[in-house]
């Protein structure tokens, strides 16, 4: 069953490398936005993945507020994205 969490771990590590390669990379705000809500939803895998081979239930109440907190992240990065467009909007 260890080897089970190693190769789940593995692919979540990879694909916040490949998130984070996104960041960098691009090209519009929304991908950018996409990858934080990637994150969220990633890190909230890593720690139930973390809570089923330790067995902390504990674990289980972090990654829902942690996920939580993810989403009004997003919603806020949004908030802010769209505001900025429409002021760029009314300057042309």
């Amino acid at each position: 069953m260890d080897v089970v969490f190693i190769i789940v771990s593995i692919f979540l590590l990879l694909n916040i490398a490949l998130g984070l390669f996104r960041i960098w990379r691009g090209p519009t705000v929304a991908d950018r936005l996409l990858t934080t809500q990637l994150f969220g939803t990633t890190g909230m895998a890593v720690l139930l993945v973390l809570a089923g081979y330790l067995q902390e239930l504990t674990l289980l109440n972090v990654a829902i507020t942690f996920n939580v907190l993810a989403i009004l992240l997003v919603i806020g990065l949004f908030q802010v994205w769209k505001t900025r467009k429409e002021r760029s909007d009314d300057n042309i």
